[in-house]
């Protein structure tokens, strides 16, 4: 069987580069395409060569609808804007869509959503096994201690420029699913100042950035004279790519639809 064709977006990033060292490595996936933005410098550079590999004689490309049509899967971890567009060329196409991308907006989801309706697309703000388990946990608990304050602390390198991160984000939306509330009504987006006392069912968030850091989530459950903390930290992007390279392999032959890491896993 000849392996799956497999388009990177944003391949001279730093999530672009792990992607291209994790085809490498497989034996059933191969890079096919390595997108970047039209205009971008690196277009026409070997990705082996921008990954520090040997090179792989696929050139960056900034022609998005050649590769996502001659391709079995996209991985996309990039800017809300491109992953919108890409969804949209996937739905015409039927490539399964794989969407690491955080930081969208109402309008962009809706047009993912309705990306949806033509396309398998597997969106998560995180990839890793540990953190969707995480979430789980998250989910039990919450629910099992249905009165105990929640607060998500998240941590990240200096260059992220999206906040809650979309880990942080799928954390609370996870305890909002235990209790069975709905997220938007109780995340609480940031606090300064004179705040008031907490409100009570409200979830939490604080962020910060700094350094390299690749990603540190603590999530606190606060109750009477007791807490309980969870904690993922990611050591290595490639957790992040191995799980978006699973959830290519599961897209083949689904139905179309908007699907999450926790039904790649089985979670």
């Amino acid at each position: 069987m000849s392996p799956l064709r497999i388009t990177v977006a944003g391949a001279s990033g730093r999530m672009g580069r792990t992607l291209i060292r994790a085809l490498a490595e497989s034996e059933d996936l191969r890079l096919a395409f390595a997108l970047e933005r039209s205009g971008h410098p690196q277009v026409g550079q070997d990705a082996g060569n921008l990954a520090g590999l040997p090179p792989m004689q696929v050139l960056l490309s900034d022609d998005a609808a050649a590769a996502i049509n001659a391709s079995d899967a996209v991985l996309d971890f990039t800017a809300p804007a491109a992953s919108v567009a890409l969804a949209e060329l996937a739905a015409r196409s039927r490539c399964v869509h794989v969407i690491g991308t955080t930081g969208y907006s109402d309008n962009d989801l809706a047009r993912v959503q309705a990306a949806a309706q033509n396309a398998v697309i597997v969106k998560s703000g995180n990839m890793s096994l540990g953190v969707n388990l995480l979430a789980a946990l998250v989910r039990e608990a919450a629910k099992a201690l249905p009165n105990y304050d929640i607060e998500i602390l998240e941590m990240h390198h200096r260059m992220k420029v999206d906040a809650p991160s979309g880990t942080a984000l799928l954390l609370g939306e996870a305890a909002a699913q235990g209790r069975s509330v709905a997220f938007e009504q109780h995340r609480l987006r940031g606090r300064d100042g004179n705040t008031g006392v907490r409100a009570d069912g409200a979830i939490g968030f604080a962020s910060l950035r700094g350094g390299t850091v690749v990603g540190d989530h603590l999530v606190t459950l606060a109750g009477p004279f007791e807490r309980i903390e969870l904690v993922h930290r990611a050591e290595d992007r490639m957790i992040f790519a191995r799980g978006a390279l699973a959830a290519a392999r599961w897209g083949q032959g689904k139905k179309p639809g908007l699907y999450s890491m926790a039904d790649v896993l089985g979670l």
